[in-house]
């Protein structure tokens, strides 16, 4: 399986006790460990893929709303400027007035097949606190206004029509969108989690960052401490599912400090992902997009 690493997306450290275990500091793993992992990693990814084949979750997951895209869409036109990007990438975002609050309760999911979902509406300020969490010094952005209107998503059954909020920017004749409905619960994982570090190394796949536009490779954030030189993701494919099953690389003996960082990852597909479910190893749930 061929992987790389893509870029660090902003790194989030988590305190965690004892992240040196977890980690696999001192280890001294050798190369016959090494492939002895693979082989049980690779084992525990087909455990996942089997029970999820034709169970409960598999058929929740084929009849929910699940969001495969960023449920916040900048403006049609484009930005301005770079200073109104970047405003908009730290969510520097104000409002120049209070917002309205909503009597709408439910929205309908419109997917090109024809099937429909009702699904609960947010309220716009809670909308708007999603993405607009930030006041601080440098560029912003200002909101003078919302209306309920409709936005397109990929999601895991194709693309769908939702309902969105409409927010307007003040110099921009098209609003910034934000999906208006939330996503379906995540169904029960049919396999057991196995706990993190140890299944062999096994470490989590965070979220899904992206998706190609051909379909044939992924971006995830994966997992890894501050004594290693960084995730692996490999990648175990069935016609209904991909799983993912991530480790560590160059695990280092010493002291280590308590911390979790996510890190992008590009893994490649032998088909386009399609309407398959990409599934994590290590907690047998689907990987959810952007977390």
């Amino acid at each position: 399986m061929n992987t790389h690493v893509n870029r660090l997306a902003g790194l989030m450290l988590v305190p965690l006790l004892g992240a040196c275990l977890l980690a696999g500091c001192g280890d001294g793993q050798s190369a016959g460990d090494a492939r002895t992992d693979s082989k049980s990693q690779e084992k525990r990814a087909r455990e996942v893929a089997d029970a999820w084949h034709g169970s409960a979750a598999a058929v929740a997951w084929s009849r929910g709303y699940y969001p495969l895209g960023d449920t916040t869409q900048p403006p049609e036109s484009g930005w301005h400027s770079d200073a109104d990007k970047r405003a908009f990438e730290s969510g520097t975002i104000v409002r120049s007035g209070k917002l309205p609050t909503t009597a709408v309760t439910q929205g309908t999911v419109k997917w090109r097949s024809g099937s429909t979902l009702n699904r609960p509406v947010v309220d716009p300020n809670r909308a708007y606190q999603s993405f607009g969490h930030y006041s601080g010094k440098g560029p912003r952005l200002t909101v003078t206004g919302v209306k309920l209107g409709e936005t397109t998503i990929t999601t895991s059954r194709g693309t769908a029509t939702v309902p969105a909020w409409l927010f307007s920017l003040d110099g921009y004749d098209s609003p910034l969108k934000h999906v208006a409905v939330t996503p379906s619960k995540l169904p029960e994982p049919p396999a057991v989690r196995a706990p993190q570090g140890s299944t062999d190394g096994l470490w989590s796949v965070a979220e899904l960052a992206g998706t190609a536009a051909d379909g044939r490779s992924l971006t995830v954030r994966a997992t890894h401490g501050a004594c290693d030189d960084g995730p692996v993701v490999n990648v175990l494919e069935t016609d209904e599912s991909v799983v993912l099953y991530a480790s560590v690389t160059g695990a280092r003996s010493g002291a280590c400090t308590a911390q979790i960082i996510q890190q992008d990852v590009q893994v490649e597909l032998r088909q386009p992902l399609a309407d398959r479910v990409v599934l994590d190893a290590l907690t047998a749930q689907p990987v959810p997009y952007g977390g």
